[in-house]
C-alpha cells in the first residue's frame, strides 16, 4: 500500500481544516493590512496588540493548548473503557469546571490590570507610565471576556476533533477576521487620525468578544449535534475523578503546549522598553510566521492528536512512530520552502502587507530583521505542533514541560542579551534559537521512549526540501530583481507581485521537488486523486 493511502486518514482531513485555515488566514492577513492602514506601527499599535496578547495567551492555554490536547486522550479512554454515555457526563462536568476557572481567571486578570493602572500612576512607574502600556492596561478588561469564550470553544473543538468532526469547527476562526476587518474597514473610511485611535479601540475590543461569543455558541450547537452535548443530572456531578485526571494530564502540558505564545507574549512584554516601533514590528511579523504554522502545522497537529490517541489506546506504539515519521517529513517538505521565501522575500511582503496609511517606511524598516529571523524558525515553530501529540497522545506530560522550561528560560536569557546590539531583531532570534532548543530536547525523549522516528530518512527529506528551496528562491530572486524598481511605484502593483512570487515559488518548487522524486509530493497528489 502507498504511504499516501495509508496516512490519506491524516493528510486528507488535515487538508480540508488546512482550506478552512487558508481562508481564515486570508482574511487574516487582510485584516493585518487593515490594521497596519488604521493603527500604524507605533504606541497606538503597541497598546492594542500588548492588551489582545493577554487573552489570546489564555486562549492557547486553556483552549487550544494543554487542555484540549489532555482532553482528547482522556475522551478516548473513558469512551473505551466506560461507552459514550459515560463520556458525555464526563464533558458536562469538565465543562461547567472549566467555566468557573475561567470566570475567575476573566475577573482577576481584569482587577488586576485595573489595580496595576492605579498604582502606577501613583507610584510613577516608568515601566507603565507611557502611552502603549496606559492604553493596553484600559483595554484589557474590556478583552478578557474573549477569553472566556476561546477556552471553552477549544475544549469543544478538540472533542469534534476526536469524533472526526474537523471542517466545521475551523470555520468559526473565520468569525474573529470578518467581525474586526468589519470594524477597522468601518475606520478607515472615516478617515480616522492616529491621535483619535484611543477612542475607537474599545468598539474594536466589543467586536472582538461579539465574534467569540458566536464562535462559543457555534461549538456547542455542533457538539450536540454530534451526539455529545451535555447531560444535566445529578449522577454526573460524582465524577470528579475526571477532572482530577483532566487536571494532572492538562498541568504540565499548559507551559508545553503553549511555550512558543509564552514565548511571544515575553517577547512583546520586553519589546515595550525598546521603542514604539518594536511589539507592532514583532506582532505583524508574527502574524506573517503564522500563516504557514496554522495552515498547516496545527492542522496536521489537530488530526495527529486524534489518531495518536486512538493509537495509543489500542498500545499500537508502531503506528504512532509511522505517523510522527510521516507528518515530520511533510511539516519540514512545506514549510521549509516557507522559511526560505520569508527570508528571501520579506521587503515586498512587509511592504504588500503593512505599508501605507499610518504605517510608515520606519515603521517597515523596524520589522525587517524580525522577519529574517522569525522567518528562519518557521520549520521549527511547526515541527513542535507535530512532536508534542506524541507525547499527549500517551498521556506523557512531564518530558514535554521540562523541554519547554528550559526553552522559556533560553528564550529569557537570550532576548535580554540579545535586544542590546539587535533590538527587536535579538528578541526574534531568542524566540527560534530557544524553539530549536525545545524541538531537539523533544526528539531526544522520543529516542529514550524508543519511538524516534528514523532520523536519516528525516534529515535527507529536510535537505532534499533545503536544497530545492535555495534553488527556488534564487531563480525567483533573479526574476523579482528585474522588475523590483518598476513595482515600487506603487504598494497595489507590489501586493500583486508579492502574490504571483509565491504562487510562481510554489509551482517551481512542487516541480523541482518532483524532479528530484520528493516521495512527499507523490503521497500529496496520491490524497488529492483519491479524494476526488
Amino acid at each position: 500500500m502507498a504511504s499516501g493511502d495509508k496516512f490519506s486518514s491524516l493528510l486528507r482531513p488535515s487538508l480540508a481544516v488546512s482550506a478552512v485555515t487558508l481562508a481564515s488566514r486570508l482574511l487574516g492577513l487582510l485584516r493585518v493590512r487593515l490594521e497596519a492602514t488604521v493603527l500604524g506601527g507605533g504606541a497606538f499599535a503597541s497598546a492594542w496588540f500588548l492588551a489582545f496578547a493577554i487573552p489570546n495567551l489564555f486562549r492557547r492555554l486553556l483552549g487550544e493548548g494543554a487542555l484540549g490536547t489532555a482532553l482528547t486522550p482522556l475522551i478516548a479512554g473513558i469512551e473505551k473503557e466506560q461507552g459514550k454515555e459515560e463520556m458525555r457526563k464526563a464533558l458536562t462536568v469538565i465543562f461547567l469546571a472549566l467555566s468557573g476557572v475561567l470566570a475567575g481567571i476573566v475577573v482577576l486578570v481584569s482587577l488586576g490590570a485595573v489595580l496595576i493602572r492605579s498604582y502606577a500612576q501613583e507610584a510613577q512607574i516608568a515601566y507603565f507610565c507611557n502611552t502603549r502600556m496606559d492604553l493596553a492596561l484600559q483595554l484589557l478588561p474590556l478583552l478578557m471576556p474573549y477569553a472566556f469564550f476561546m477556552c471553552l470553544v477549544g475544549a469543544a473543538t478538540a472533542v469534534l476533533n476526536y469524533v472526526r468532526i474537523f471542517v466545521l469547527p475551523a470555520c468559526g476562526a473565520l468569525l474573529l477576521n470578518l467581525f474586526l476587518i468589519s470594524g477597522l474597514a468601518v475606520l478607515f473610511n472615516m478617515r480616522i487620525g492616529i491621535d483619535e485611535l484611543p477612542a475607537y479601540l474599545p468598539v474594536l475590543s466589543i467586536l472582538v468578544l461579539v465574534s467569540g461569543l458566536c464562535q462559543l455558541v457555534l461549538s456547542f450547537v455542533l457538539l450536540w449535534l454530534s451526539g455529545n452535548g451535555a447531560v444535566f443530572r445529578w449522577t454526573v456531578f460524582k465524577k470528579t475523578d475526571v477532572l482530577r485526571k483532566l487536571v494532572h494530564l492538562s498541568l504540565p502540558g499548559m507551559i508545553a503546549a503553549s511555550v512558543l505564545q509564552i514565548s511571544f507574549l515575553i517577547d512583546r512584554m520586553l519589546a515595550v522598553k525598546l521603542n514604539d516601533q518594536a511589539v507592532p514590528a514583532l506582532t505583524f511579523v508574527d502574524r506573517l510566521v503564522d500563516l504557514p504554522i496554522g495552515i498547516f502545522a496545527v492542522s496536521l497537529g489537530a488530526v495527529l492528536m486524534a489518531a495518536m490517541s486512538r493509537a495509543a489506546a489500542e498500545n499500537d506504539y508502531g503506528k504512532l512512530k509511522e505517523q510522527l515519521l510521516f507528518s515530520l517529513r511533510h511539516v519540514y517538505f512545506a514549510c521549509i520552502p516557507m522559511a526560505a521565501g520569508v527570508i528571501a522575500f520579506h521587503g515586498p511582503l512587509l511592504r504588500a502587507l503593512c505599508l501605507g496609511g499610518n504605517y510608515t517606511e520606519g515603521d517597515l524598516e523596524a520589522a525587517r530583521s524580525v522577519a529574517v529571523f522569525y522567518g528562519a524558525g518557521i520549520p521549527l515553530f511547526c515541527s513542535i505542533k507535530v512532536l508534542l501529540p506524541a507525547f499527549y497522545a500517551r498521556k506523557v506530560m512531564k518530558k514535554p514541560l521540562w523541554a519547554s522550561l528550559s526553552a522559556i528560560g533560553t528564550n529569557i536569557i537570550l532576548n535580554l542579551l540579545l535586544m542590546g546590539p539587535l533590538k527587536q531583531g535579538g528578541i526574534a532570534l531568542a524566540t527560534t534559537i530557544s524553539s530549536l532548543l525545545n524541538n531537539g530536547i523533544l526528539l531526544f525523549f522520543l529516542c529514550q521512549d524508543g519511538l524516534m522516528p528514523d532520523w536519516k530518512l528525516l534529515a535527507k527529506s529536510a535537505l532534499r526540501a533545503l536544497a530545492v528551496s535555495v534553488v527556488t528562491v534564487c531563480v525567483l530572486g533573479k526574476l523579482y530583481a528585474l522588475v523590483e524598481e518598476k513595482l515600487m511605484v506603487s504598494r497595489w502593483l507590489d501586493a500583486g507581485a508579492a502574490v504571483l512570487l509565491f504562487a510562481a515559488a510554489g509551482v517551481l518548487y512542487t516541480g523541482l521537488s518532483f524532479l528530484v522524486r520528493a516521495p512527499e509530493v507523490r503521497e500529496f497528489f496520491a490524497v488529492l486523486r483519491r479524494k476526488r
